[in-house]
């Protein structure tokens, strides 16, 4: 497939620094069938375009997985599932409803009121979750029916990759981003998926800490995965 280099743009971990990526031809139509192996290869998906990082001089994201056959929670995972255990999952398309899109704008408004994100509307939800060809689907969290979180997560024969996660403010003490992963990796253990893809890692960066938890955690080198 064809591969383009993006132009200097903001970078959103370091508010100081540039950032450039690679990207598939997303007019390609075999990105579809070259999704999953870019995963394997350190790539990920934002609305229909796949790309991986390719900053001059700066080589801090890394993309990292989680083997979930070898998985076993820590305490503090354990503590977040047993206390979560009044919360049902479901699997479902990923249509936008009133509800969903109330729910992400309610946690953008107390995650990310200072961010470009803040002022988001239907069509940029549609156009950052998912895309017509992506393998997506929501797994929505629920407390007695109410909507608690949503796990936007793609599915490949293989793999689950954890596109995003967004949960009601309300209810930050239950640790719904948490519980959120360990449903998924719960969710690939049971349906025969080797791994869940995390995104990046930044070794140092407060809002990437939380993914060194989930072990054993494996990095890709730029070659070949391997065990943190």
């Amino acid at each position: 497939m064809t591969l383009y280099r993006t132009g200097e743009h903001a970078c959103g971990y370091f508010p100081e620094r540039t950032a450039r990526d690679l990207v598939l031809d997303p007019r390609d139509p075999e990105v579809a069938r070259a999704y999953p192996h870019a995963l394997s290869q350190g790539y990920r998906r934002s609305g229909g375009h796949v790309y991986r990082p390719n900053c001059v001089g700066c080589k801090a994201c890394v993309p990292v997985r989680v083997a979930v056959g070898e998985f076993a929670p820590d305490r503090s995972q354990r503590r977040c599932l047993r206390d979560n255990a009044d919360i049902v999952e479901r699997m479902a398309l990923p249509v936008r409803t009133p509800e969903i899109f109330d729910l992400y704008r309610r946690y953008l408004g107390a995650r990310h009121a200072d961010g470009p994100m803040a002022d988001t509307d239907e069509e940029d939800f549609d156009h950052f979750i998912a895309s017509p060809w992506s393998p997506t689907r929501f797994m929505e969290l629920r407390l007695h029916g109410r909507l608690l979180a949503v796990a936007v997560c793609d599915t490949t024969a293989e793999a689950l990759s954890a596109v995003y996660t967004f949960f009601d403010p309300d209810h930050a003490a239950r640790s719904l981003g948490t519980l959120a992963i360990l449903r998924q990796i719960a969710w690939a253990q049971r349906n025969g998926r080797q791994f869940i893809y995390l995104g990046y890692w930044i070794d140092g960066h407060p809002k990437m800490h939380y993914k060194s938890r989930f072990r054993p955690l494996q990095r890709f080198d730029g070659e070949n995965w391997r065990e943190m």
